[in-house]
C-alpha cells in the first residue's frame, strides 16, 4: 500500500500531485522546483542558487519519507537551458555524494519559469 509524503518544510504542491509517495522500500518524490517553502515563491535567480534550493527541498522530503541523499537511486534532472550544465553539476555533486543513476534533459519550459527541477527515487 502507497502512503502520501507531505512535509511543510518543503513547497506544498502547485497541483493535483503530492510532494511524495513510497511504495514498498522505495520512495518517488515529485519534481521539486526552486520554491522557498517559507514565503512560497521563487526567490533565487541564478541557477546555482536555485540548485541549492532545489537540494534543499529535496532534502526535507526525502528525510519525510525516511530517506535521505545517500539512498538515492535514480534522479531526473531538467534544465532549462543545458548551458547550466556544468554549475548544475557543482551544486548536485555535492548532495547526491553516492553517485546514483542519473538522467539529465533540457526542457523548453519549466513551472513558474524556473531553471531547473529535479526529482529522485530512493530507498527508504
Amino acid at each position: 500500500m502507497a502512503t502520501t509524503i507531505h512535509t511543510d518544510a518543503a513547497p506544498a504542491a502547485i497541483g493535483p500531485y503530492s510532494q511524495a509517495i513510497v511504495s514498498g522500500s522505495l520512495v518517488f518524490t515529485s519534481g521539486q522546483i526552486a520554491i522557498n517553502p517559507q514565503s512560497g515563491e521563487v526567490e533565487a535567480t541564478t541557477i546555482e542558487a536555485q540548485t541549492e534550493q532545489v537540494m534543499k527541498n529535496l532534502g526535507e522530503v526525502l528525510k519525510a519519507a525516511g530517506s535521505s541523499y545517500d539512498k538515492a537511486i535514480k534522479t531526473t534532472c531538467f534544465l532549462q537551458n543545458m548551458s547550466d550544465f556544468a554549475a548544475f553539476n557543482a551544486i548536485y555533486g555535492k548532495y547526491f555524494t553516492g553517485k546514483p543513476a542519473r538522467s539529465c534533459v533540457a526542457a523548453a519550459a519549466l513551472p513558474k519559469g524556473v531553471l531547473v527541477e529535479v526529482e529522485v527515487i530512493a530507498e527508504v
